[in-house]
This record gives structure tokens, C-alpha cells and sequence, in this order.
């Protein structure tokens, strides 16, 4: 190998008068690499050597490596996809390029979010501290952190059971006066159950707070902790910037002096988006959050309904409608002061203003099944037959005013009868009978019959009629 150094000396003693002999007995090197820089220098004026670099074959296929690698296939598998791709490289070039670049270990997405769009929560195991009762035990940090503007809120607990994990939320929120439209958290069992990809279940009460609160969950992929980054990062500051190092006498020292730490915090220049996350906050974010609900959660009223046939469940001797589909299931109902609201295996599914009286039907007509729903007194119905009459001309329409007047509740059945002598007679016969009828103040089914049959719907009406409305 010739250095550099070697390399200019030799063109240098050429340059001098040397012979290529003298200068290899000097220099201890081969007569023949002396004539090749010779050569070089004579035949191209290179007077230092130049990096020989070598491309490696797989550097044309890069950004396929990164996306077959974020699949987590092995480097067999790999080489497999790349080869119908058109890499025909070896096996340990690829190996050696992967070393190389390091790739699995620093290859990362950087992911980004709008105002109030996300927040991210999770708990740090923080050792041993004093509780409320001067008991040491096993504490931890609950940090939620909007993405955006890297507000935090912390607070200590000593579980992470269900309650203590929604208390953190509901007080967060508090914090924040608003809710993120995404809460971005780990698969921990308080709050999902079964971190499926496609279909996620939840722990039962933290979905009733998603939906309480309108936010929703959004666990990361099993084993991607980087998808909650920012809360990562948020519980590795408090640790090393506030509990290390610091022992606190009682619970609530520990909590008073953790509460102003957090002020201070939330007024430092972040080292990433390099502003203080309480002027970002309050510039960009605040306003932006969804509205605390007026009613306060709760876990305790819950209970057990059956659906009846009429899809209604009874609460309190009231009953209220549910969709026709969970008729016979039994569903979970949650009761507060102005709302009831009703679900299925963790899903709401109905919600309803709770009633002030007893004996109250409240009813959403959309519950029934759609064929359950084509009788007299429902919409779709109704709308049928005065769709029809309205079609067959004007006089008709008048005569369907005129009956739901005169017949009330009972107007379809003449307007049925009606509609059925198109069976017999012309659209325009129909509308003439019903002209007729008008002008002698009938609503009759059968009249406007004998009408048709008798052909007096061709007679000249008396004069100085007017039509009958409604």
C-alpha cells in the first residue's frame, strides 16, 4: 500500500534526476510499482493518489433495504426480495452493507402533529417514595405531553390500576382546560386489553372515558416504542431533571415542589422545537383543544339492561329506545344527571337525555328495523302514500289534505283506497273524481268510487267552485 507521503516522495526524487533504481533502493520498494507512479505521473500529471471507492451493489437499492427491514424480515428473507427486485449482488455483500450503514439501529420516522391533534401518556417507575400515609412504596410519574408544543402535566401515584390511570387523564385535561383529539399511549393492561392491529380492545372503562371525554385511543404497534417518543423523552426529563438526586421527607413536599418544577419546565427552551412549550401552548394550542364535558365522569352507576322486543330497555321505570340489532343482548348502561347512555361489549352504541318524569317512552324511530317501520304512523310510510297521491295531479294532493283533516290519524286508509283505482282508471280520471269530490266536500272513498263509475267525473262542475284546502 502507498501512502500518501510515500507516494509524493517518489515523484518528487524523479522530479530531482533520480533513476526509478535509486529511487527504489531508497525508498525499499519494488522496482515495478515505482515505474507504475512514474508512469502515471508522466502519462496523466498525477502527482497524488487517488481513493479508489467502490460502490457496493446494494446502494442502488437503499430505499427498498430500509422498507423490507421496517417489515422485520431477516436479511434471508431480504436478499429473496431484493433478487426479484434485479439486485444481483451476494448475500454477503448485503450482510456487509447492513453492518455497515448501521441501518436497523438508525433508521427512524420522525413523526409530526398539529395543535391540540395528539398527546401522549404514559407512567416512569420512580422508586421508592413516601405516600400520603408516610409509607415508602413504589411510585411512579404519570406524564401526558401534547405533541405539539411539548406542554407536560405530571403527576406521582403509586399504581397504575384502571382508576389511578383515568384519574391521571381526567386531571391532565383539567390541566390543560381541553382535550387532544388523539391520545397516543402504550398497550398497558389499564387501558387495552388485547392490542390487535386491526380491531384493538380496550379496557372497558378507559373507553368510556374516550368517548366520555372525545378523544380517541390510539395504541402504538406492539414493540415500536419511538411511536410515543415525545412522552418518552418528557418521562426521562423529569426523572433526571427533578427525582434524581432529591429525597423528600413527606408525600406532600414532594408534590408541591414537583408542581413548581413543572412551571419552570413548561419555561424552558425546548431543545427540539427550540421555543417554551407554555408559549406555544397558550399561542397555538390551547384554543384548539376539544371542550371539557359538562358532566363529570363516573364509574360507579353502571348496570345491566336486557333489550325487549320492542327495543326499548326499562331504567327506572322509564324505557328507552335501542337499535333494533341488540334485541334480547344485554347491554351496559351508564346514567348521570342529564344523560343515558347505553353499550355493547365496550361500544356505545345509543345515548339519550335521561327522562325528568316516570313511565316516559323516549324513542328514536330509527331503532325499529326498516320493515317494522313501513306502518301507519311512520315516516317512511306516510311519506309513500302522500308521495303517490301527490303524483296522480293536483286534485289528488288537495284530496290528500283534505282527508288527513277530516279522517286524522285514520287518512290513509280512503287515500289507500284511492290510490288503488289506478288499478281501473287513468291518473287524470282519478284527479278529476277527486275535483268533483272537492267541490261537493266529500272525502269518501267509496263516493269518489260511484264518481268514476258512474262517469260524473266528466260532468261540468256548478259555477263559482273553489277548491277545499286543508
Amino acid at each position: 500500500m502507498i501512502g500518501i507521503a510515500m507516494y509524493t516522495t517518489i515523484i518528487t526524487l524523479y522530479k530531482q534526476g533520480f533513476s526509478q533504481r535509486q529511487i527504489a533502493k531508497t525508498m525499499e520498494k519494488d522496482r515495478k510499482t515505482i515505474r507504475r507512479i512514474i508512469t502515471k505521473y508522466k502519462d496523466h500529471n498525477i502527482e497524488e493518489p487517488t481513493a479508489y471507492h467502490c460502490v457496493s451493489k446494494v446502494s442502488a437499492f437503499h430505499i427498498q433495504l430500509i422498507s423490507l427491514l421496517e417489515r422485520k424480515l431477516t436479511n434471508v428473507r431480504i436478499y429473496e426480495e431484493l433478487q426479484q427486485m434485479g439486485y444481483n449482488g451476494s448475500y454477503s455483500a448485503l450482510n456487509r452493507y447492513i453492518r455497515k450503514h448501521n441501518i436497523k439501529q438508525n433508521t427512524c420516522i420522525r413523526f409530526h402533529t398539529l395543535p391540540a391533534e395528539e398527546a401522549q401518556v404514559d407512567f416512569g417507575d420512580i422508586g421508592l417514595r413516601y405516600d400520603e400515609n408516610m409509607v415508602l412504596r413504589k411510585a411512579y410519574v404519570f406524564n401526558m405531553r401534547l405533541s405539539y408544543s411539548r406542554y407536560d402535566y405530571y403527576e406521582v401515584v403509586f399504581d397504575q390500576k384502571v382508576d389511578t390511570w383515568l384519574n391521571c387523564h381526567i386531571n391532565a385535561f383539567n390541566y390543560f382546560s381541553g382535550v387532544p383529539e388523539v391520545i397516543k399511549l402504550d398497550n398497558l393492561k389499564s387501558a387495552v386489553i388485547d392490542p390487535a392491529f386491526y380491531e384493538p380492545i380496550y379496557q372497558k372503562h378507559y373507553k368510556r372515558l374516550a368517548d366520555h371525554y372525545n378523544f380517541l385511543p390510539s395504541p402504538c404497534r406492539v414493540y415500536q416504542p419511538q411511536e410515543k417518543g415525545k412522552v418518552e423523552s418528557g418521562i426521562k426529563y423529569v426523572k433526571n431533571n427533578f427525582f434524581a438526586g432529591r429525597i423528600f421527607d413527606n408525600y406532600k413536599t414532594m408534590q408541591i415542589q414537583l408542581v413548581a418544577w413543572v412551571e419552570k419546565a413548561n419555561d424552558r427552551i425546548h431543545g427540539t422545537t427550540r421555543e417554551k412549550p407554555n408559549e406555544q401552548f397558550l399561542k397555538s394550542e390551547k384554543s384548539m383543544l376539544g371542550q371539557l364535558p359538562q358532566e363529570q365522569f363516573s364509574m360507579i352507576d353502571y348496570q345491566l339492561r336486557k333489550v325487549a322486543k320492542d327495543c326499548h330497555i326499562s331504567l327506572d321505570n322509564n324505557y328507552y329506545s335501542v337499535p333494533a340489532k341488540y334485541v334480547g343482548d344485554k347491554v351496559e348502561i351508564s346514567v348521570s344527571n342529564n344523560l343515558v347512555k347505553i353499550y355493547s361489549n365496550n361500544e356505545l352504541i345509543v345515548t339519550h337525555m335521561r327522562a325528568t318524569s316516570k313511565g316516559v317512552f323516549i324513542t328514536n324511530v330509527n331503532h325499529y328495523a326498516k320493515n317494522k317501520r313501513y306502518c301507519p304512523g311512520f315516516k317512511e310510510y306516510d311519506e309513500k302514500y302522500e308521495g303517490d297521491l301527490k303524483q296522480m295531479g293536483k286534485n289528488c294532493e288537495l284530496m290528500l289534505s283534505y282527508l288527513q283533516k277530516e279522517h286524522k290519524r285514520n287518512w290513509y286508509r280512503p287515500a289507500q283506497g284511492i290510490l288503488n283505482l289506478r288499478k281501473i282508471y287513468s291518473d287524470e280520471m282519478i284527479d278529476q273524481a277527486c275535483q268533483r269530490a272537492l267541490c261537493f266536500g266529500i272525502s269518501s272513498y267509496s263516493k269518489i268510487k260511484k264518481i268514476l263509475e258512474s262517469n260524473s267525473h266528466e260532468l261540468p262542475l256548478p259555477g263559482g267552485y273553489n277548491a277545499i284546502s286543508a
